[in-house]
């Protein structure tokens, strides 16, 4: 796979898709600068070199074009104090005005282009749009793995305009070579973690890991359809009761393929969904009907943790629980305890996914795993074996 190490862009107008999707707070702020960080080694390696550096991305989802809410001049300032280097501004994507400011660059400089979901163009994968922020640059750089699922105009289309100047940007690269460590040749043995609030947002992933773990972890909301799916009473829980047939399926299919589906024992619950909440625990197949479950409980934490602990490889994916609350964060943090005691062992320990990143984040694990990954829905695509379509535009 070639990366933007391979050439020299001095000189060159060097278009980069980063990942600009940052969480602003009411004063437009960034509470979050994982995003803007992760993408320095790209823009750092042009600006010195003494390439242009054009940065375009999106920021949230505008419905009716220009939206200042939305504007990708808030996160100019933040990005600027990081670099430790003047980021200039453009208050648009295309035309006159971005072509005059591009134009304007002397070599080294940095560029960031308005919001490119302004134009709903580029959510449709538009030739034209994708043509026009092409004619900017003679160099184009894919570093954005959070949208790298996506056939957007920036992300998939814009790279056959650059058949033989078309490169991975050193985050984006470095993500593959991490997930590829993780599911082509994983020291064993493999447990993977899979969390979160539903079953049918992680059916083809589970499956897929069917196919290559040896352990697989189920935590989260979900946990609560696998538990009324064996015949469990769980009270106000969330559930997909039109996953229990599914739920059964994959149970029976873990079975077959010889994989450990590890399922929760005990919950955490609440009669309310508020931290301050009555709270008591009980077997997860056995809640007050009056109760929620919101957490594993002491006996699927140290359960969970023995399979971790003895693991070689380690991909994690989704919380154990409601870990914004700090009444029913323990589950979410002491099984990343465990994930970063085994890679201390020498596992190699692979988290990625929005809620998890923020987990790992909120407790300061992210220097104790082996790699955090900045995409959520694309790595979940990856390990669903996927192509990614601003990764195949790229290798085309």
């Amino acid at each position: 796979m070639k990366n933007i190490n391979d050439i020299c862009t001095r000189g060159k107008k060097v278009i980069i898709r980063v990942d600009f999707n940052v969480p602003l707070d009411k004063n437009f702020n960034v509470t979050d600068n994982s995003r803007l960080i992760a993408a320095l080694p790209t823009i750092n390696k042009v600006a010195k070199e003494g390439g242009k550096a054009i940065l375009i991305s999106h920021l949230g989802r505008p419905k009716n074009g220009f939206d200042d809410k939305l504007s990708l001049q808030h996160i100019v300032n933040s990005l600027s104090i990081l670099l430790k280097n003047k980021v200039s501004f453009c208050r648009d994507c295309i035309g006159d005005t971005t072509s005059k400011d591009v134009d304007n660059m002397k070599n080294g400089d940095i560029l960031v282009l308005e919001n490119l979901r302004f134009y709903k163009e580029e959510t449709q994968g538009d030739l034209v749009f994708a043509k026009k922020l092409s004619d900017l640059a003679d160099i184009y750089v894919n570093d954005a793995f959070g949208t790298a699922h996506r056939s957007h105009a920036s992300t998939a289309i814009i790279a056959n305009f650059f058949p033989k100047n078309k490169y991975f940007g050193l985050l984006l690269y470095k993500e593959l070579e991490n997930l590829k460590r993780a599911l082509e040749n994983p020291k064993k043995p493999f447990t993977a973690i899979i969390g979160g609030a539903k079953v049918s947002g992680k059916i083809d992933v589970i499956q897929s890991l069917f196919n290559k773990v040896d352990n697989l972890i189920i935590g989260g909301g979900m946990a609560y359809t696998f538990a009324k799916a064996v015949g469990g009473s769980i009270g106000k829980s969330l559930v997909e009761d039109d996953k229990l047939d599914l739920a059964r399926k994959l149970i029976a299919e873990s079975k077959e393929k010889g994989v450990n589906l590890i399922l929760p024992i005990d919950s955490v619950n609440a009669n309310r969904f508020n931290n301050d909440a009555k709270i008591i625990k009980s077997n997860i197949s056995n809640i007050n009907q009056e109760y929620i479950g919101m957490d594993i409980g002491t006996k699927s934490i140290e359960k969970f943790s023995e399979i971790i602990l003895k693991s070689k490889t380690i991909v994690w994916n989704g919380p154990m629980g409601v870990f914004e609350m700090q009444n029913f964060q323990a589950g979410t943090k002491l099984v990343g305890e465990a994930i970063c005691r085994a890679t201390k062992n020498g596992a190699f320990s692979l988290v990625g996914g929005g809620d998890s990143v923020s987990a790992v984040n909120q407790f300061k694990f992210s220097k104790e795993i082996t790699y955090l990954s900045t995409g959520g829905g694309a790595m979940l695509e990856f390990l669903e074996g996927k192509k990614l379509p601003g990764v195949e535009a790229i290798l085309d």
